[in-house]
Parts: C-alpha cells; structure tokens; sequence
C-alpha cells in the first residue's frame, strides 16, 4: 500500500475530508510530510516520463521532478500540510463599532481544476464585536487559506467563516479579484480578465450603507 493509500485511510477512518482545499495537518507528521514529498517526487518524475522529456540527459529537467515536490508540498500548497496560524485574539477593550479594511492582502493560489496560479488581491472590512486580532493576522489566514488548491468562490466563504468563528465581528466583509492563469495562459487565453468574489455578513449584508462605505474605502 503506497503513503497516500495509508494516508486516505486514517482520513476516512477519522471522518476527515481531504479534498484539494482541505486542511489535513492535523492527522499527519512531520514523516508523513517528508514521505508526501517523496511520493509526490516520484509522481511528477512519472509525468516527465509520460511527456517524453530526457531527464537524465537534458541538464534543465534533471532535478525538476524533486524541485516540483518541494514547491507543492512546502510551498504553494503548503496550507494543506501546516497547521493553521495561531489567531491570538483581545478585548475590544474601546468598544470599536465603526469599519476598519484591511487590504489589499496579495493572494497566491492554484485552480484546482487544472492547478495553474490564480494571483490576486484580497480585502477585509470589520465591524469588531468583542474580541479583535492583529491586522497581520489577516494576512497570514489568507496565505494559509490560499495556499492549496482552491475555487476562488470557496476560497472567499473559508475565510469568513474562520474569522466569524474566531471573533464573530458585527459586520464582517470580504473581497477577492483575482486572475486565473487558466484563462489567461491556457483556453480562451483572455489575458485582461479577472473574477470578483465577495462575502457580506452581519451589519455589510443588512445595512446598505454599511456596505457601501466599505466599497467605498476599499476604491
């Protein structure tokens, strides 16, 4: 049985979903990382193999297949292996009740439909509650979140739900435009397009002035 059989196996026999945007860090180890890494090393070598690149003699693809495992699992899609940041939180010790936007937090992550990079921007409006995190921690939720395989749409509705569970703001606020290289390097090759998804809760979803101050601040 290979790593990731064994691997799919604890998944299911925990009730764990591991699809492309899921984060399975909890039910691995450091040599569950390493041993990914390496089937992922031979899968990619696999696929040279199969274009009928000469690995062996082409001195440019010689390490490629141990380059490209190292990027998936260490790199750009590292939100799947690691655990998730820590969200330390505090008081809203003032009672804060007007908007404050975060942004615009550069995103990278891959199409899951064809894992080509989706590069964009992302923002957040927050009408605090009690509680409140640092500003960088928005950024490092967003990396953690982007860093897998993702539908930006999904992406977008991952990131309030954890915000809204992790501090449950009045109003909470979340935009991403981003550019898909699935359109862009490879299809109907539009290069000017991008896509715009967005998450409107509490007071942003049911006060249109709210709504549209915080469209206002993010222009």
């Amino acid at each position: 049985m290979d790593n990731s059989d064994m691997l799919m196996e604890r998944l299911r026999n925990n009730g764990a979903p591991f699809a492309a945007n899921d984060n399975i860090a909890k039910y691995l180890d450091s040599v569950d990382r390493e041993r990914i890494q390496w089937e992922v090393q031979l899968a990619c070598q696999a696929l040279l193999k199969a274009l009928v690149i000469d690995t062996e003699n082409d001195h440019n693809t010689r390490e490629t297949a141990k380059r490209m495992a190292k990027m998936y699992v260490r790199e750009v899609f590292k939100g799947r292996y690691e655990a998730m940041p820590e969200l330390k939180d505090f008081p809203n010790a003032k009672q804060l009740d007007e908007i404050y936007v975060i942004g615009p937090i550069t995103v990278r992550s891959a199409c899951s439909h064809h894992l080509v990079p989706i590069m964009g921007k992302l923002w957040v409006g927050i009408i605090p509650s009690e509680r409140v995190i640092g500003i960088s921690k928005f950024a490092r939720l967003a990396n953690w979140i982007f860093r897998r395989p993702q539908i930006q749409e999904e992406s977008t509705v991952q990131i309030a739900e954890l915000l809204t569970k992790h501090i449950n703001p009045k109003g909470l606020a979340v935009i991403c435009e981003a550019q898909h290289m699935c359109m862009t390097w490879r299809g109907v090759e539009e290069s000017e397009t991008t896509m715009t998804t967005s998450y409107m809760g509490g007071v942003f979803r049911d006060d249109p002035a709210a709504r549209s101050e915080f469209l206002r601040l993010i222009k």
